[in-house]
């Protein structure tokens, strides 16, 4: 791992973990950020939140885990703010958290589309930020690669 520097922080925010893959690519997109010196804050909802405890009970790679609404709040009132923002997004609501982030955040914000029907999700962001999209619901291996693209993209940003 990478040694960290001071600042660079990301937040991935999780909303409803109903697409199975959603936990998974998480924490694989913790994991890389830490490789890549970038300490994760992960604030979702507390299913979303509760599937991470479960599945890396150690905190190994989901570090510190918050309250999506606690996040925003805190976001809202200028109390804290971050460098890259990885918003997951398989429905409205997803789209909703990344249209408060753009607004809220001086981060550079990812948008993560996923599930069925990612381009039908895609169509309703009318904000700035970097569209991944990938059709994936059970098999995480389609946005493990976007992940890693994405993640080159920081990584060179960075330089």
């Amino acid at each position: 791992m990478m040694e960290e520097k001071a600042g660079e922080t990301a937040l991935i925010l999780l909303g409803c973990p109903q697409v199975p893959v959603q936990t998974s690519v998480a924490l694989y997109c913790a994991y890389m950020l830490q490789q890549n010196g970038i300490r994760p804050i992960i604030a979702g909802t507390t299913a979303a939140r509760k599937l991470l405890e479960v599945a890396d009970p150690e905190r190994h790679y989901a570090g510190t885990l918050e309250d999506l609404d606690t996040v925003i709040g805190e976001f809202a009132e200028k109390k804290r703010d971050v460098d890259y923002c990885f918003v997951f997004a398989h429905n409205d609501s997803g789209i909703a958290y990344a249209g408060t982030m753009a607004y809220l955040s001086k981060a550079r914000l990812y948008v993560l589309l996923f599930g069925e029907h990612p381009e039908e999700v895609a169509a309703a962001i009318t904000f700035p930020c970097e569209q991944v999209t990938v059709k994936a619901t059970h098999n995480p291996m389609p946005m493990k690669k976007k992940i890693d693209e994405v993640i080159r993209w920081v990584a060179a940003s960075k330089q």
